[in-house]
């Protein structure tokens, strides 16, 4: 006998220890093989600080089921993990730390002890999610694990920025960037989420001078028009010809600015005049270079009014905005005020408005790197899952900005740019630079760091060694699928696209696999202000890590959000039990040592059936998991499991399994094995811990699960006449169980079946199923002469009629009487319900969900009466 499973599947007591093994074994770390095909992935790499949520475990998810299943398929399978510096984010936490725990900043540390500590915390936590990932199942690589700051990315990073610069690139220069007062830093346009806020439109009356004429101008930040320069019309503006070239007063300061002359005004637009304030608006700062105005900021980094702000200097945006109005109500300047609700950009990381202001920073040159990281897209070397992502990225790419990378934060990589002085000598460069190369004086190195994204921009190939040749690099690379969310599509993915054509002349991957946000059960993001998170390791610790994971792909499509339930998670443990007990019940009766078929000729329909059905599900989940229909596949897994191989095809074989003398008894334990071991082989990529725990006490051949072999279609168990056969019998039995269930009769009452059919053949090879698995005291198989007895309950099936005498299964005047009692109970509950229905002051009153429930009553309780009814008259 085969060793036996313990009575309930434990989760806590298998899934650490046979993770630990895998790894120990090195199941997850592969070489370069030339006689496979490699197929890779990188992980979207976590925050170093963070922990895992349920985006991270949908992610992860998805990327292991892709590798484990290639792995098992032949491939040389790579998937590297690591980590993130996350510079905005890890520095904030750290800051808020001191604050909290020191009552410091790290102005009062200094740089190099603020970044000591950073680096500490990264020790302390930056394992925490590594660890977590592994709680899931995840089968990464561990000894090629990377962090975005490591050596040899940091050596890759300073390669591409020096490079990009050389080409001319890279460059520094004055522009409008958004700025975040809170995280005092740059954000590129991508760090940006807009949403919807309420304020005001101020109408300004601007005189003009030596006149009587004024503009009335609208604007939603009145603090900045301390910075206007000139006011712009268009130049086709009948209106303002006339006025073109003169000067207006600027109302609180006195000083004068030009009227000028621009096509960009939307002369239908408001007045059609607009006041021009290049520091702090992006389409003001285009027209401010075109007509060579000056630029005059009035905020500072942490957006209070600078030196330029006058009387206000000093105070908070909205407090300088506030007072601004009042002076200007004051001085007669204000015409009107009214209410607008606009979209306004925020800091991605702390939700901070934020402010379009002039500074001088360093951007990468997107125009030139754009066009390759588009022509790969558009002629299909990269495809997006599902495609319609392919016209999202296109579409930003074809209007892609500068991205600006540098931020002014303590914690990332350094700008390796370096400034003299003494002589204005600057020096990019690969080698840190101490003395200038002009004229010997101390250089000193640039105090900002690079955007976050620049080097994950890099991961795909800076990971496996580059800017070295590597024996990775030239195997693994490129790689194969990147899977990721759709909200990082700007962020990240576009962003290694043309990093890889500019760095590698070839593309970072193949095919990019998007997937939705986890929502709760509500439909709504989950996130701290809602309260509505869930913890992935809370869920793993109380139903298993394969039952989220089973949760997490079940009902999945590429690039659509799902909901998550605690009871979709039941669900899926009750699914692992039920596998569980399927294959304790299997183990118990299999007394064979090997995984072998019997010959074609000692199987039975029930066999070939099974067989059949099993072979054209190793072909639909294969073609499934290509096309990266991983939530398809799984669904039809679980149909096969619970429905086809647990449901019918154990129950139908019980009799042959318990006798022993039975001359099909060993064909019906090897195909039972066989179909067990190969359904889970084929589920293992999705729930890889209880398929492995069950596949070592089957017969089998390997050490494990991990390396098994992919099972492929075999045309040799296509029986696809005997499974039909097997269908017909199996409809004719549910049929009978149908009309049992109906009529509220015992299994324990027996009946004669007689089953009516011209394929006679075909149903006499299942009379003992109608015994065993439908209640019957004999099963008959007659012909279309046969003669029906009176008072014979009846069904149709495909190729069969059903006849069972009534008086075998119920004693008629008891049946009758109770029927009675039922019509009178619907009778009642239906006149209860037309009541409420008919009271016009209780469809009014109750809530819409009400009264549609009390609908949906009626409706059964009449369906219910039909079938009650229908009863009764067979009877009588």
């Amino acid at each position: 006998m085969a060793e036996q499973l313990d009575k309930i599947y434990n989760p806590k007591e298998v899934e650490d220890r046979l993770y630990e093994n895998w790894v120990e074994k090195g199941y997850f770390t592969p070489t370069p093989d030339p006689d496979k095909k490699p197929f890779t992935i990188v992980i979207p790499p976590p925050n170093v600080t963070g922990q895992l949520h349920m985006g991270h475990a949908m992610d992860e998810t998805l990327q292991d089921i892709l590798i484990r299943y290639k792995r098992m398929a032949g491939f040389s399978t790579l998937w590297v993990p690591g980590t993130d510096h996350a510079g905005i984010a890890t520095q904030i936490k750290v800051e808020e730390t001191l604050r909290k725990e020191e009552g410091l900043t790290r102005y009062d540390l200094g740089r190099e002890a603020f970044t000591e500590r950073v680096w500490d915390w990264k020790h302390k936590f930056g394992t925490r999610i590594i660890n977590q990932l592994k709680k899931l199942g995840s089968s990464c690589d561990w000894t090629r694990e990377r962090f975005t700051m490591d050596e040899n990315l940091s050596k890759a990073v300073k390669e591409v920025f020096v490079t990009l610069y050389e080409k001319g690139l890279i460059y520094q220069g004055e522009r409008i960037i958004n700025w975040c007062p809170r995280c005092i830093t740059a954000l590129s346009d991508a760090e940006v989420e807009y949403a919807e806020q309420g304020g005001c439109f101020w109408y300004i009356r601007y005189p003009v001078k030596d006149s009587d004429e004024s503009f009335v101008i609208a604007t939603t930040r009145p603090e900045t028009m301390l910075g206007d320069v000139a006011v712009a019309v268009h130049p086709e503006d009948e209106r303002y010809q006339h006025l073109v070239g003169k000067s207006l007063i600027l109302p609180l300061t006195g000083r004068e600015i030009p009227i000028i002359a621009d096509d960009y005004v939307d002369k239908e637009f408001g007045t059609g005049a607009v006041k021009i304030t290049p520091a702090h608006d992006p389409n003001d700062f285009e027209i401010g270079v075109r007509h060579n105005l000056p630029t005059i900021k009035v905020l500072d980094d942490n957006a209070k009014m600078n030196e330029n702000g006058g009387k206000y200097q000093g105070l908070d945006r909205y407090e300088a905005r506030r007072q601004v109005v009042e002076d200007l109500e004051k001085e007669g300047f204000l015409v009107k005020t009214e209410d607008h609700v606009h979209n306004v950009g925020q800091c991605y990381r702390c939700g901070t408005t934020v402010e379009p202001i002039t500074s001088r920073q360093w951007f990468v040159k997107m125009a030139p790197l754009a066009e390759k990281a588009l022509e790969v897209v558009k002629d299909g070397t990269i495809s997006f899952v599902p495609d319609r992502f392919s016209k999202t990225y296109i579409n930003w790419m074809e209007n892609v900005h500068d991205w600006c990378i540098s931020r002014q934060l303590w914690w990332g990589h350094r700008i390796p740019a370096y400034y003299c002085d003494a002589c204005g000598k600057t020096v990019v460069s690969r080698e840190d630079v101490t003395v200038c190369p002009d004229c010997g004086a101390p250089m000193r190195q640039d105090e900002d760091v690079l955007d976050t994204w620049f080097s994950s921009a890099l991961w795909p190939f800076s990971t496996l060694g580059w800017p070295d040749e590597t024996e990775d690099l030239k195997y693994f690379y490129p790689t194969s699928v990147l899977v990721t969310g759709y909200d990082i599509i700007f962020f990240w993915v576009a962003r290694m696209i043309f990093s890889a054509m500019e760095n590698m002349g070839q593309e970072p991957f193949r095919h990019v696999l998007i997937h939705g946000l986890v929502r709760d059960s509500q439909g709504r993001k989950m996130s701290k202000s809602l309260g509505n998170g869930v913890d992935p390791l809370e869920v793993i610790e109380k139903y298993g890590a394969d039952a989220l994971r089973m949760t997490l792909v079940t009902g999945n499509s590429p690039g659509n959000d799902m909901r998550y339930s605690d009871e979709r998670v039941e669900a899926s443990r009750n699914f692992a039990n039920k596998i569980w007990n399927a294959s304790r019940f299997v183990l118990m009766n299999l007394t064979i040592s090997e995984r072998s078929l019997p010959d074609a000729s000692e199987l039975t329909m029930e066999d070939k059936w099974i067989l059949n059905q099993y072979n054209n599900l190793v072909k639909a989940v294969t073609e499934n998991l290509e096309k990266f229909e991983l939530g398809i596949a799984l669904g039809k897994l679980y149909d096969f499991i619970w429905d086809e191989f647990c449901d019918w095809y154990i129950e139908l074989i019980k009799p042959r399994l318990y006798d022993e003398d039975c001359p099909s008894n060993k064909a019906a334990q090897q195909v039972l094995s066989y179909v067990l071991s190969g359904a889970l082989e084929l589920l293992h990529p999705f729930m890889p811990f209880i398929t492995e725990e069950i596949w070592q006490k089957l017969p089998h051949e390997g050490e494990s699960i991990v390396i098994a072999k992919w099972p492929t279609y075999d045309s040799a168990l296509s029986f696809a006449e005997e499974a039909h056969n097997m269908e017909l019998i199996m409809n004719a039995l549910k049929a009978v169980r149908n009309q049992r269930s109906e009529m509220n009769i015992p299994p324990s009452k027996k009946a004669t079946v007689y089953i009516k059919t011209d394929k006679q053949a075909v149903f006499s090879q299942g009379t003992l199923f109608f015994e065993k698995l439908a209640s019957a005291q004999e099963a008959i198989v007659v012909d279309a002469g046969f003669a029906v007895p009176e008072n014979a309950v009846s069904c149709v099936v495909d190729g069969a009629q059903i006849f069972m005498p009534l008086d075998d299964l119920v004693d008629k005047e008891k049946e009758l009487a109770r029927l009675k009692k039922e019509e009178e109970r619907l009778l009642s509950e239906i006149k209860r319900v037309e009541g409420k229905l008919n009271n016009q002051g209780f469809v009014a009153k109750a809530p819409a969900h009400v009264v549609e429930e009390e609908k949906k009553k009626e409706e059964k309780y009449r369906e219910m009466l039909d079938k009650v009814l229908e009863s009764i008259k067979l009877y009588q």
